[in-house]
């Protein structure tokens, strides 16, 4: 094999540069001239860029000019907001490509499945938010002639987000078109690991937003994350990323009684009952649910497949033969179905996981893609694994592996297979799959997650109301709901009215 040094021309990898951050209308370096380098998973440890890193400096900095924004922006009719976001999203649009080259250089996520789909997903987010604008409003109360009693839905002012590293591009369109809508400013602190994509939104968006509407920075979470969290000029923090570091987000933003929503982890059950049509529609779709054209590294994730035992068998082996056949390369290559785990971290996480699972007793691996062989990079690869033989109380039937693992539980009886589904500090998504409406709907309303989806493995869709139960979140995103419960408040004014 070529020395991967001397290859990043032949995998189509652009050579390395500097990139900048977008605070107050302006491209800026760290006001300490710190940066840090972005790795790309395709070839490990490769540098693909250098970008600044943020310090607490720097997130005052981008607050303060979202804050000075913040008047204006507000006060512009709806339609005016909507027009900027119709221009950006066409922008978007003309720039996919390029967008979803970034995505699969920084993110590992394979182009042709999984990248030029997340940019075509945040396109139609701006739109849906552009034509959903005039939706943020009050109402009047019937108070009698003497009375005007009437709502605001008002902008909650300065909104931080901050983006994780599996789908930056589409979970920045969760956030940012949303909290526009409404008529609030936004900083982003964009993942450490994945910054580059949205450095590129951010250029687009400059173009048509004025000064300090929308600040991007770059920095690790701990400096930068930590001091957009606890800025008090950010008036609401919207976070996605991991149920540990969710848990400190909300304290810390309780402690100074700041608005946030998280969107965070999933351990999310697959449910197939003993009528499904075991065909290739079925089996495709289910390929979907498992997110391994994301790596499986997707809070949705169908990763805790339950199967009746009258098909076990025979779903297994036909779902065991799909897994196997998918093309694992580089994510730049049109031919690749999954590509590359983010970074050497992640990649170790997951090792990790799969070791146990290999050494466990009375644990049938149906499926090892621990190994799989890479004929053309070196990068951060893994086929999926599946598992079966387990139950509901192993470790990683519990756990959130974020990587191409898959565990697969049998069952009998339809409540045991619910109360397995439940017994998790998770709730996020959940699959279920029968031909019986009144067994697909029963299942459904049982299922204590935020999300379920029949028959069907495919990935969230604008204007859909998202978000989890328990551990998984607080909050919902993607649609009018979302945006009016994430980013406004409610003003109430009553008028007493004189008689002529």
């Amino acid at each position: 094999m070529t020395s991967a040094a001397t290859r990043p021309h032949e995998l189509k990898i652009p050579g390395a540069r500097d990139y900048l951050m977008f605070v107050d209308g302006a491209w800026v370096s760290a006001l300490d001239g710190a940066y840090s380098d972005v790795t790309t998973p395709i070839l490990r440890e490769h540098v693909i860029a250098r970008v600044p890193a943020a310090s607490a400096a720097d997130v005052d900095r981008a607050v303060r000019a979202a804050r000075a924004a913040f008047p204006a922006w507000r006060s512009q009719h709806f339609t005016s907001r909507a027009s900027v976001l119709l221009k950006i999203a066409d922008a978007i649009e003309g720039r996919s490509e390029e967008l979803a080259r970034l995505t699969a250089l920084d993110t590992g996520n394979a182009l042709r499945t999984q990248a030029r789909p997340e940019v075509a997903t945040l396109v139609n987010l701006f739109r849906f938010f552009a034509g959903v604008a005039g939706e943020v409003k009050g109402t009047v109360l019937p108070a009698g002639d003497d009375q005007l009693q009437y709502t605001r839905l008002e902008p909650l002012g300065v909104v931080g987000c901050i983006l994780p590293w599996n789908s930056p591009l589409m979970i920045a369109g969760f956030k940012i078109p949303a909290a526009l809508a409404a008529g609030n400013t936004v900083v982003v602190k964009a993942a450490e690991a994945a910054p580059l994509s949205v450095l590129a939104l951010a250029e687009i968006c400059a173009e048509y937003l004025p000064a300090g509407v929308l600040n991007v920075l770059t920095g690790t979470g701990p400096i930068a994350g930590e001091a957009l969290v606890q800025h008090p000029g950010v008036d609401k923090v919207s976070f996605t990323g991991s149920t540990e570091v969710g848990k400190h987000v909300a304290r810390a933003a309780a402690g100074r009684l700041a608005h946030a929503s998280l969107e965070l982890g999933g351990k999310n059950p697959s449910i197939v009952f003993p009528d499904v049509r075991v065909d290739d529609d079925f089996i495709a779709n289910l390929l979907l649910s498992t997110r391994v054209h994301r790596q499986g590294q997707s809070c949705t994730a169908g990763s805790r497949l339950f199967l009746h035992r009258d098909v076990h068998d025979e779903v297994l082996d036909r779902l065991v033969s799909a897994l196997a056949a998918l093309k694992v390369g580089n994510p730049l290559s049109e031919s690749t179905d999954m590509g590359a785990i983010v970074n050497g971290t992640q990649f170790a996480s997951v090792c990790e996981f799969l070791d146990d699972g290999f050494n466990a007793s009375k644990v049938v691996v149906a499926l090892d893609g621990s190994s799989a062989t890479m004929t053309d990079t070196d990068g951060y690869y893994m086929a999926p694994t599946v598992f079966t033989g387990a139950d509901n109380s192993w470790r990683l039937a519990r756990e959130e592996i974020f990587g191409p693992a898959l565990v697969v539980i049998p069952w009998t009886d339809h409540a045991e297979a619910v109360a397995m589904a439940n017994d998790s500090h998770y709730g996020l998504a959940a699959y279920v799959w029968t031909r019986d409406l009144d067994l697909a709907l029963s299942t459904a309303h049982a299922l204590e997650t935020g999300w379920v989806q029949v028959n069907q493995g495919g990935g969230q869709m604008v204007g859909q109301s998202y978000g989890g139960y328990k551990q998984s979140g607080v909050g919902r995103e993607l649609s009018v709901e979302g945006m009016i419960a994430g980013f406004t408040q409610t003003k109430q004014v009553n008028v007493r009215v004189r008689s002529l």
